[in-house]
């Protein structure tokens, strides 16, 4: 799929002042970085770009300031990005205007720079021009390497790709691989599990979906709003019911295109949410009214397994139960280990995203064992529900 964007194997960045925005929204307590996950990903772009002799100046965002506030400040994660490439990151305290200028001036080739938060100014959401215009002063090249942002069309995350020659980072051209064998030229049959909580905010993710795949999985409090619309009594669990009539339709549009829906055929209900309450296994005939359905239950599980094994590529977004707390998480682990397996046998290609997945896939300890997770939320979600992103769009050849 990268064969269609232009990468760092196009250019030479030798002398040159390359702009590359990343990712540097990492959770923090404290003043520390709590999880480098991000900071590691990016890793491999910038010291390609410094080991070449490149003046890498990184844009990013953290937070959501409305002006400049301290706390969003980039200053901390500079140096825990400095701690995770074993190189020097100096630091600007501001995105443009002099000291930006002064900053960047006073680099020498292979240097590493972070310039501070570019939403502490207002233009950068609204894609301004002026505001792109002085971003580009900085920089001969642009790289886009933060695919968690491509979804917005931002001074720095799309703007800058019609202001300078533009190309994709190692990360985002990871990503672009990853995601053209998932969905977009994917080795048949395919497979998508879709769970969570609510269906109202995966609407295009489904009518996407069972016109790519052979067959769909739907769990999680998901699961349920389909149930009902086929005259299951779901009890008390979470359910939208005045989504039912979006639901058929789903359903049939699957039909239309070939694509197999799976649904829960028994459920683990308890009468509390709660960890290690009470809870049995149910068919979908016996639910009882007081009952909440919390995962599916052992038949589904071998029933997910087996779409699973005849499935040669994967594309899994949210978990199939309430796998914060035992012993509702089964569902969840059981098919993410099934999953694994798989792929460790080189029989599957798993593809995986979304915050909840990539915590659920942690939790059942084989998140290295999958193909390929993407640690974006959005900007992965409208990629699978077609949508074209802004900051990918740019970088195409």
């Amino acid at each position: 799929m990268t064969n269609s964007f232009r990468t760092l194997d196009d250019v030479d960045v030798k002398g040159k002042r390359v702009l590359v925005r990343v990712d540097l929204n990492v959770p923090m307590d404290g003043g520390k970085v709590t999880d480098a996950t991000r900071l590691e990903r990016i890793a491999p772009t910038i010291t390609e770009i410094s080991d070449k002799g490149g003046k890498v100046i990184l844009l990013a965002h953290f937070g959501r300031p409305k002006g400049r506030d301290d706390k969003n400040s980039l200053k901390p994660v500079a140096a825990a990005l400095a701690d995770v490439i074993k190189k020097p990151v100096a630091f600007a305290d501001d995105s443009v205007g002099d000291v930006a200028a002064e900053a960047v001036g006073a680099m020498k080739d292979g240097d590493i720079l972070c310039l501070e938060n570019t939403r502490f100014h207002s233009a950068e959401e609204k894609n301004d021009p002026a505001f792109v215009a002085e971003l580009a002063k900085l920089g001969d090249i642009w790289v886009n390497d933060a695919f968690s942002a491509a979804h917005r069309a931002h001074a720095s995350t799309e703007g800058l790709g019609h202001k300078l020659p533009a190309y994709a980072g190692r990360t985002m051209q990871a990503e672009l691989d990853a995601l053209g064998k998932a969905l977009d030229a994917p080795t048949k049959p395919v497979i998508a599990i879709v769970g969570g909580a609510k269906v109202s905010s995966k609407i295009d993710l489904l009518e996407n979906l069972v016109t790519k795949v052979d067959a769909l999985v739907i769990g999680g409090g998901m699961a349920n709003t389909f149930l009902h619309a086929q005259g299951v009594k779901v009890g008390k669990s979470l359910c939208e019911k005045d989504l039912a009539a979006t639901a058929l339709r789903i359903i049939d549009k699957a039909e239309a295109s070939g694509c197999a829906i799976i649904l829960p055929v028994d459920a683990i209900v308890a009468f509390h949410f709660a960890a290690n309450t009470p809870s049995h296994a149910y068919g979908l005939d016996a639910i009882p009214d007081e009952g909440m359905i919390l995962d599916v239950g052992p038949q589904s599980i071998e029933r997910i397994n087996s779409a699973i094994d005849d499935a040669a590529t994967l594309v899994w977004n949210g978990p199939v139960g309430a796998f914060e707390m035992t012993p509702f998480d089964r569902g969840t682990v059981a098919g993410a280990k099934h999953a694994a397996a798989r792929t460790k046998a080189k029989k599957l290609i798993s593809v995986a995203g979304g915050g909840d997945t990539v915590a659920a896939l942690n939790h059942a300890g084989v998140a290295d064992d999958f193909s390929y997770i993407s640690t974006a939320g959005g900007a992965f979600l409208e990629w699978m529900e077609g949508k074209p992103l802004p900051g990918v769009e740019v970088l195409k050849k």
